[in-house]
């Protein structure tokens, strides 16, 4: 194993600049050879708190322009950022582990989604009521709430960040970001970036660290009024209990095992095809990864060898090395855990028809690999079934029917994302209708659009992003009545 010189950032980025952080280093670790190139000073408390005042000084200015103008500076300042994307996407997958392709295809989108919210800066409006008496008329005015802390984890570093900033920054609110201590250097380069194309001081901050630590600081600090997290279920819950006190706003995108129902008269290697992109994009570490399928009997073994042979063929590989098709896992802790959930179900039944551990190229040993793994038929209650999977590994289960399928589907504590393949357009129906998740595509890849809302039902969250929708998290209303006359 070879050494490399390992580089410090400063951690922080307030008023426009660089802030060294006071606290811990936080190594940064290439997960394709497993070692650490790069250091980040965690934020302190006093860290956290600079940074929210940095952007409690910006907020009046900022909340005080146009609409429109705010979106012309942030379409300005994406723009500037689109000039970097080859500084961008190699960072990413060297900091996160995903091929360079899938880097490409984040921070384009992270960046579309910046340009989406321009386009919407002038489709935000209140409301007017007339007439609600003789002389009397309604206004509903919608002002943005002031500092919002976007907490972001590392599977999408820059997609997750950008869903939150911006809505948030178009309505007018200044953000404090904290990305995930194993990702923030893509972070850190964005801000950078959005400032040196002409993004005011102070309406953008970024504050690395932990999340005990500097995330809970953020969380609590009385000047923020706004939370937007993605991550786990465990943590979500923790953050919307202590955002209780003081009221604060919260959008929470949680945990997910979403559910994929094949039926017999679907169009099967689209299917197939859809179910192996779906599991196994990104090592499979998505909320929004298809993580349970469900195919009818009649077609279940044809579904199965085809799900089976396109894992076997996906070329596993560094991230940064051209041809890999799926890079390593994010950490080593990643890997045991899913290493142990696979474990436990095949402990209790199944049938593993590929992968099931890391893959045997010696030249792979040093990184976080872990192959794509198939296993057909395991127990209801094991783990892959009732867990959420956080890895290149899916399960399949034979069903007689569609209620069956539906059943099965719904029996989590789960309700992010599902999908359904058929020919049937009552089937289809019937699924999007009784499937309880926010998001179904039916014969559809599982792709977000930022034109609609998206968040999750039962224990996958609260709250939306994407869309118009999003707007209503970061804005507040106020209604106004006017009488005209004496």
């Amino acid at each position: 194993m070879s050494t490399q010189t390992i580089q410090t950032y400063a951690g922080g980025f307030f008023d426009g600049r660089e802030h060294t952080n006071g606290g811990d280093p936080l190594p940064v670790t290439d997960p394709g050879i497993g070692q650490v190139f790069a250091e980040v000073p965690g934020g302190t408390e006093a860290d956290v708190d600079a940074a929210v005042r940095s952007a409690a000084r910006a907020f009046p200015d900022w909340s005080a322009l146009a609409v429109r103008e705010r979106g012309e500076i942030l379409g300005r300042a994406a723009r500037h950022a689109e000039q970097h994307l080859d500084e961008l996407v190699p960072l990413l997958t060297r900091e996160q582990g995903k091929t360079l392709r899938d880097s490409r295809i984040e921070v384009t989108k992270a960046l579309d989604t910046l340009m989406h919210y321009v386009g919407l800066s002038r489709a935000l409006r209140g409301a007017h009521t007339p007439n609600l008496d003789p002389g009397v008329e309604g206004i509903v005015l919608r002002r943005p709430l002031g500092v919002v802390a976007a907490i972001v984890p590392w599977n999408f570093p820059t997609t997750l960040l950008c869903n939150k900033v911006a809505p948030a920054l178009v309505a007018g609110n200044t953000v404090v970001a904290k990305p995930a201590g194993t990702t923030p250097l893509t972070t850190l380069r964005l801000a950078e970036l959005l400032a040196d194309g002409g993004l005011p001081p102070g309406v953008f901050n970024v504050v690395t660290g932990s999340g005990s630590v500097t995330g809970t600081a953020l969380v609590k600090h009385p000047q923020v009024r706004k939370i937007a997290f993605t991550g786990s279920t465990p943590v979500g819950e923790r953050i919307m209990a202590l955002a209780a006190r003081g009221t604060k706003r919260v959008t929470l995108e949680l945990g997910g095992s979403d559910p994929m129902i094949i039926c017999d008269d679907a169009d099967l290697a689209a299917a197939a095809s859809a179910a192996s992109m779906g599991r196994f994009y990104n090592c499979g570490q998505a909320c929004l990864a298809i993580k349970r399928v469900y195919v009818f009997e009649p077609v279940a073994d044809e579904v199965i060898e085809s799900i089976t042979s396109k894992a076997k063929r996906l070329k596993v590989g560094r991230g940064d090395v051209e041809g890999s098709q799926m890079g390593p896992m994010h950490s080593a802790g990643q890997r045991r855990e899913l290493s142990g959930q696979v474990e436990r179900t095949l402990a209790l039944g199944g049938t593993l028809t590929t992968g099931g551990g890391p893959p045997d190229d010696p030249e792979l040993a040093d990184g976080f690999f872990y192959s794509p793994t198939v296993i057909v038929d395991p127990p209801h209650d094991s783990p892959m079934a009732t867990e959420e999977v956080f890895g290149p590994a899916l399960p399949i289960w034979r069903v007689e029917d569609l209620a069956e399928a539906i059943e099965r589907a719904n029996a989590s504590q789960f309700g992010l994302g599902s999908s359904v393949w058929t020919r049937d357009l009552h089937r289809a129906r019937q699924a999007a209708e009784q499937i309880e998740a926010g998001y179904t595509w039916i014969n559809s890849r599982t792709k977000v659009y930022d034109e609609l809302p998206f968040g999750g039902w039962k224990s996958s969250g609260y709250g939306k992003e994407h869309g118009e929708e999003a707007f209503s998290y970061y804005t507040e209303t106020k209604s106004v009545v006017v009488t005209s006359g004496p």
